[in-house]
């Protein structure tokens, strides 16, 4: 089970998309923009992820799907280091990855991204809620 990544775990819902754009939290490590915000829920899944491929900079489908791609299965092998955060009770973390540059970087690049990005997440997360 945490090494899956259900569509529970994805937030597609046009009202939580509004508000995590409107109120959440942002800041940029390359190559993603990151924003985050804190709810109140109770739900089974603490943390619910967005990926975003911008159009702008990769006009094929092909090459915004298998960056979605990438992204998604780094993200899933490494979600484990949001899942580490103890104060989720009655709380979920709301959290969209948008993918800023031109390149497709390799899966290790993005990888290697990934989770110096869910590592900043996690220490914001806690220096927030303490």
């Amino acid at each position: 089970m945490m090494f899956s990544f259900n569509k529970e775990e994805r937030i597609y819902k046009r009202n939580d998309i509004e508000t995590l754009f409107s109120k959440g939290v942002s800041f940029f490590s390359f190559p993603f923009k990151v924003l985050w915000h804190q709810t109140e829920s109770s739900e089974k899944y603490p943390v619910r992820l967005l990926i975003s491929v911008p159009k702008k900079y990769h006009k094929l489908a092909v090459s915004r799907n298998r960056l979605k791609r990438l992204i998604r299965e780094a993200y899933r092998k490494n979600k484990s280091i949001l899942y580490e955060i103890k104060e989720f009770e009655n709380k979920q973390l709301h959290l969209a990855l948008i993918y800023t540059h031109k390149e497709i970087l390799t899966y290790q690049e993005v990888e290697k991204q990934i989770i110096k990005v869910l590592n900043k997440i996690k220490k914001e997360y806690e220096k927030s809620t303490n």
